[in-house]
């Protein structure tokens, strides 16, 4: 054996232990083109792989030294060479590219001055699947017969990783799946209540969960609008499919329509290329609006036509593209009272209340306080180390008083923190620092419920300074949904200091 062919077999015996122990596709490829590369002392490379997607039949999926992306794509698109080695399964080699007949007609090779060329399949039980390209202008003769049967071999040995590659991240990703499965089936099963207003609300989740219906879920802040949604979706015949969320309060109105509708290259100022919507993006899916109410007027109607002709339009662009998307939307609003206002639209709102499902506040479902408080306080026992085992009589008894106006949200954030902070395996009274606002109070003021949520919000921002942020952590809400009441309200930033 001669110490080529020797530097060869020991070279090939070292790639494929490397190669081998990568289970990254990308990695890999990047990884066989350096080796190829090195070894054979080429100028240029790229490795293609085969892709029904491309109109090409190929694409290029890694590259060196030709500048560009593009650059690596034009030549592949051009190249006569990777269209004879994909077709026919054939290595190709010559010695001489600009004198060799059988690339005569090549402009690509001639404009770019090319000397040198070895192709070789990437083939994987009988099949090539893509292929090796290198070449070099600099030398004549750059690569030879004993080049060409080691690369052949080597391409042998990537194809079979590649493949490895494909097979570990398909069964990477079926394992998500179910694991996502598993999880939705624990997320259904975790939204936790015995109460009868809560089972009712359950039993229409349940019936709509295989159907295609827009469900319109109603209730405050706090009581776990998106949970449902994402239930409704995780455990129906959508669930292998995205679930794209989107907070229609919380997005300003110029750019709700571009994130929602996706928008057309030179539609505005700074659209250097096509993008799709999140509409777009949830295709087969199910697409979740929450705060749906606070949709713009112009939105309004283009969201009525996605669900009456199951289409859309890109800001900018003339052409109307089929979308298949399931609907489910949220509000804490009272819609019947923002269609008399003009607010909203009449027709839209029958469009997306084909089922409804209102999730009732915590404080008119006290059955479910005790589970809950138990649930969250496991919860929070399991996140942050902690032997919590129970909750004192005189604490429950403080919980079950409580108004809970930040609903559900609020409880949990309130045990989270007393488990956090107790000193041991129950939770005293002491440990909630619940701040007790008592019916008396609010009988003998004689507000309503809307009036009197604003007044124990401006109240918790005296106490905070004016910080929001502590503000909606006391109240146990979202800082996005006190800036909207505040905002709501017509509270101006410098009297609650909003910038802390």
């Amino acid at each position: 054996m001669t110490e080529p062919q020797r530097d060869n077999f020991t070279v090939l015996y070292e790639i494929a232990q490397r190669i081998n122990s990568i289970l990254d596709e990308e990695e890999l490829l990047e990884q066989v083109l350096e080796n190829a590369m090195s070894h054979l002392d080429a100028e240029r490379g790229y490795i293609v792989m085969l892709d029904e997607s491309d109109q090409r039949g190929f694409s290029v999926v890694v590259y060196r030294n030709f500048g560009s992306p593009k650059d690596a794509n034009e030549s592949a698109a051009s190249s006569s060479v990777i269209n004879n080695v994909l077709k026919s399964g054939e290595p190709v080699l010559t010695f001489d590219a600009l004198s060799d007949e059988r690339f005569e007609a090549s402009r690509s090779i001639v404009a770019q001055k090319i000397l040198s060329i070895i192709c070789v399949p990437l083939r994987f039980q009988e099949e090539t699947i893509g292929a090796i390209y290198l070449d070099s202008t600099k030398s004549r003769g750059m690569f030879n017969t004993d080049t060409m049967k080691f690369l052949a071999v080597f391409g042998n040995l990537a194809a079979v990783a590649v493949e490895n590659a494909k097979r570990y991240a398909r069964l990477r990703s079926e394992n998500t799946r179910l694991q996502s499965e598993i999880s939705s089936t624990n997320l259904f099963q975790g939204i936790i209540g015995k109460s009868k207003q809560w089972k009712e609300a359950l039993d229409l989740v349940q019936r709509v969960i295989d159907t295609d219906v827009s469900v319109l879920i109603t209730g405050e802040s706090g009581t776990g609008k998106e949970l449902v949604a994402r239930a409704v979706h995780s455990q129906g015949k959508r669930r292998d499919k995205p679930f794209m969320a989107i907070n229609c309060s919380a997005i300003p109105e110029q750019l709700l329509e571009s994130e929602l509708f996706g928008y057309k290259k030179g539609a505005f100022t700074g659209a250097n290329a096509d993008k799709k919507g999140l509409i777009e993006y949830a295709e087969g899916g199910t697409l979740f609006l929450d705060e749906v109410g606070d949709l713009p007027a112009p939105l309004q109607a283009k969201l009525l036509r996605v669900l009456q002709d199951k289409e859309i339009r890109r800001l900018g662009d003339v052409e109307t593209r089929k979308v298949d998307v399931r609907i489910i939307s949220a509000t804490n609003k009272k819609l019947h009272e923002e269609i008399k206002a003009g607010r909203f639209r009449e027709d839209l709102y029958f469009r997306l209340n084909i089922v409804g499902i209102h999730l009732p506040p915590l404080r008119d479902r006290a059955d479910d306080i005790p589970v809950l408080a138990s649930h969250f306080m496991k919860k929070a026992c399991q996140t942050h180390g902690r032997n919590v085992k129970s909750i004192a009589s005189v604490a429950m008894s403080k919980l079950l008083s409580h108004p809970w106006y930040g609903n559900v949200r609020e409880l949990q954030n309130v045990i989270e923190r007393a488990v956090v902070l107790s000193r041991s395996e129950e939770l005293a009274e002491d440990d909630l620092n619940l701040e007790q606002y008592s019916e008396e109070e609010l009988v003998q003021t004689g507000l309503t419920l809307e009036e009197f949520e604003r007044k124990l919000v401006e109240r918790t921002l005296n106490e905070t300074g004016g910080n929001r942020t502590r503000t909606a952590e006391k109240l146990g809400v979202s800082l996005r949904w006190l800036q909207y009441r505040l905002k709501e309200w017509g509270v101006p930033k410098d009297s609650s200091n909003g910038s802390r």
